[in-house]
């Protein structure tokens, strides 16, 4: 009795640790897209926006996945949601506006078929869903919303058409309310570790920073340079030079952050086969 309990606890031990290493597994590929809804935000005019996000489970792989069956929301089929996926989780990546007389009950359905696996977020207006400044901030990773921020503003380049091997020139120029203020990183003494011990967290010098990312598009693309330095208290611009791989329609953004909260700019660049 007392060899086959031990038995029995050895096992359940050893399969104990093999769950736990399977749940630390990471993979780079070969994984799938879930979207998610995010919640539901109100405009001036009484109508609602509903706003979505992804998971891409995979750690290095970036999928494309057209409108169409395998990328579609309901009700409208396209209603502007991304078709490149960039890893791991994305949060509040497009809005669903519905007018104001919406059903509080009827859904809004994201659908994502990818690498053989369906997954649907559906969203509504439940009341406990309501987003604000404050959630979003934290979600993203800003942490409290400082008194009075707002988020950066944003202008750039408008439409291009460009014909294979050209590149695209796009700027972009953000400017922001100074808040939240930058903050010198904090340093503890050697001689003394709790001299800090009361110190506000540690926080980077920051600012504003724009970075490019393909919204849609299924050929490569390389942004030189792909993201701008920190600006404070002046605007910042980024100007960069867009290589594409292949022809197509491409929707760029330009995302305007200031740790906080962002504003987005988006550029279509249709793009021409090389002319022979």
């Amino acid at each position: 009795m007392k060899i086959s309990l031990v038995f029995f606890l050895a096992v359940l031990l050893l399969t104990a640790s093999a769950l736990a290493v399977g749940a630390q597994i990471k993979y780079a590929t070969g994984q799938n897209v879930a979207p998610a809804f995010e919640g539901w935000e109100q405009n001036p005019d009484g109508s609602y926006n509903l706003v979505f996000g992804y998971l891409n489970r995979n750690y290095e792989e970036e999928l494309d996945i057209p409108i169409g069956p395998n990328n579609n929301i309901e009700p409208g089929g396209d209603r502007g949601q991304p078709t490149h996926f960039y890893p791991r989780r994305q949060r509040f990546v497009f809005k669903v506006t519905v007018p104001k007389d919406w059903d509080k009950q009827q859904k809004v359905v994201w659908t994502l078929t990818s690498h053989g696996r369906t997954d649907q977020a559906k969203g509504w207006l439940q009341p406990e869903w309501e987003l604000n400044d404050e959630v979003i901030s934290e979600n993203n990773g800003g942490g409290v919303l400082e008194e009075h921020n707002e988020p950066p503003s944003i202008t750039g380049s408008a439409a291009q058409t460009i014909t294979l091997p050209d590149t695209a020139t796009l700027t972009v120029t953000a400017q922001d309310d100074g808040i939240p203020k930058p903050r010198p990183r904090t340093t503890t003494s050697s001689a003394n570790p709790d001299s800090n011990a009361n110190a506000e967290p540690p926080r980077r010098d920051r600012g504003v920073q724009i970075k490019w990312i393909v919204y849609r598009g299924a050929g490569k693309v390389r942004f030189d340079p792909e993201t701008s330095t920190y600006a404070y208290g002046k605007p910042v611009t980024l100007s960069s030079k867009v290589s594409f791989s292949a022809p197509g329609t491409y929707l760029l953004q330009a995302v305007a952050s200031d740790g906080q909260l962002s504003s987005t700019h988006t550029v279509t660049v249709t793009v021409n086969p090389a002319s022979h």
